[in-house]
């Protein structure tokens, strides 16, 4: 393989990797969750999903 064959392999690694990591943070962010808080005014649940 030539050395410009080699380069152009771990230039489309690296942006699939770089993809992938983003999307990963993407759906960590969208991921619905529930917030319980309990303080001196009793116990509230916030949802955000």
């Amino acid at each position: 393989m030539s050395r410009n064959g080699l380069y152009a392999v771990v230039a489309v690694l690296a942006v699939a990797v770089v993809a992938f990591a983003i999307y990963t943070y993407q759906q960590q962010q969208a991921r619905p969750g529930v917030e319980v808080r309990i303080d001196e005014q009793g116990v509230s649940i916030d949802g955000n999903g």
